[in-house]
């Protein structure tokens, strides 16, 4: 009996100790595997967390950078989401988009109202200029001083400066140009855009075309030249010349600037070809500090007008060569120029009966010479006394004749009107070439 109690109790000892080892392996399975699956909320939890802070502080900065520039490299994820996490990986890419368009949103209206607000800023100062213009001009017909002349005159270069840039300022708003010429030689073109630059004393032009720009492109081209022409010579020594050449070509003609200043190195041509290329819409926001407007209104305008520029060739005195190539599209017979008569040359030859009637001293249509400023400035009283001899050791006196100065100011005139008139040049007066300027 005994035996059977012990064997008895040996069998249910032996069944709870089997029961418990079976029980405490299945513990341990479901411990391993809430180890494991507490490892993997682990890692997702991490991941989530470093993901979700290099969004925030790496991702989503460089997004909104390259918004503004479009160079800046946008950073990816840290980890393979479309493996690990593909639901938070697409989360993320949601809030990746939405953050970029509500972006792109912001900067477009916000572009859009500095545009506006600059856009009627520079309609005024454009006005204002104008009236003053309109003022100089009025004074410099009603004074003979050579002194005061060479101050209007200077004036009226400083104001044709402030013009240039309110235009050019509006033009990258979306204004047009804002003024109608009639067609204009080559030459007066590029003396009109000279005219308006600060350093037009070193502007060479050599080479002129018998080709004119016809009249709706006639602004833009001038507005162009400037642009190209004032950021030639800023960025050349002030003792070196800009170059103005012309190139006929079998499709058009082209103008090409040429600098002895610093070259451009890659990036700086790549940007410049975009601006120049028109293609992209302008953020004035992205222009510098300060703001380097010349190639984007150049861009603008050729994409516009339908002529090209260049700025990606070497100039041959180490410079950069800007090249504006104008189409045949663009282009005219000189205003003004008629075709020889035939007949002419078997008519005998009259001479004039006076030489106040030559082509160069205007005249009246019955032939009598006209009076003019200067032959009245070079004229002398008749109740003055001649002067007295100066003494021997007495020196000169330091000033010009009165002539002279008088020529001098009457060529820059002429040629500013020439380049800035709304009606046709005759082509008779010197234009503002660094030879007709020089001292």
């Amino acid at each position: 009996m005994e035996q059977f109690l012990l064997a008895a109790a040996f069998v249910v000892v032996a069944g709870a100790g089997i029961a418990a080892a079976a029980l405490l392996v299945r513990q341990r399975r479901e411990t391993g595997d809430l180890r494991a699956q507490n490892a993997v909320l682990a890692r997702g939890l991490d991941l989530r967390e470093k993901e979700l802070r290099h969004l925030a502080d790496v991702r989503l900065p460089e997004l909104m950078e390259s918004l503004h520039n479009p160079g800046v490299r946008v950073t990816g994820p840290l980890h393979d989401l479309e493996r690990e996490a593909p639901a938070y990986g697409q989360a993320l890419r949601t809030v990746t988009e939405l953050f970029a368009g509500s972006a792109a949103r912001v900067r477009e209206r916000a572009d859009l109202s500095a545009k506006s607000t600059l856009r009627a800023m520079m309609r005024a100062v454009q006005s204002l200029a104008n009236e003053q213009q309109l003022a100089i001009s009025d004074m410099q017909e009603r004074h003979d001083d050579p002194d005061v002349l060479e101050g209007l005159l200077r004036v009226d270069h400083m104001n044709a400066q402030l013009g240039r840039r309110a235009q050019a300022t509006a033009v990258l708003c979306g204004s047009w140009p804002g003024q109608q010429r009639s067609a204009s030689s080559m030459s007066d073109v590029v003396r009109g855009a000279t005219s308006r630059i600060r350093d037009y004393l070193r502007v060479n032009m050599q080479g002129p075309v018998n080709t004119a720009v016809t009249s709706r492109a006639v602004e833009p081209i001038v507005l162009t030249l400037a642009e190209l022409l004032d950021n030639a010579a800023r960025h050349s020594r002030p003792d070196t010349t800009v170059e103005v050449n012309f190139q006929s070509t079998h499709n058009g003609v082209a103008i090409m600037i040429d600098d002895a200043g610093v070259a451009m190195d890659a990036e700086e041509l790549q940007r410049a070809a975009d601006l120049l290329s028109g293609d992209a819409s302008v953020d004035i926001h992205r222009l510098g500090d300060p703001p380097r407007v010349g190639f984007a209104v150049a861009g603008v305008l050729a994409a516009r007008y339908g002529f090209r520029v260049s700025v990606d060739t070497r100039s041959p005195y180490g410079g950069v060569r800007a090249v504006v190539f104008v189409p045949s599209a663009l282009l005219t017979d000189v205003p003004g120029e008629r075709a020889p008569d035939p007949s002419a040359a078997s008519r005998p030859a009259v001479e004039s009966p006076a030489p106040a009637a030559a082509a160069d001293v205007p005249a009246t249509p019955g032939g009598l010479p006209k009076r003019t400023r200067v032959a009245v400035a070079e004229r002398p009283a008749e109740d003055e006394e001649p002067p007295a001899a100066p003494d021997a050791g007495a020196q000169p006196p330091p000033l010009r004749p009165a002539r002279e100065t008088a020529a001098g100011l009457g060529a820059w005139q002429r040629g500013t009107r020439s380049g800035r008139a709304s009606t046709p040049s005759d082509g008779e007066g010197p234009g503002i070439e660094s030879k007709d300027l020089r001292p």
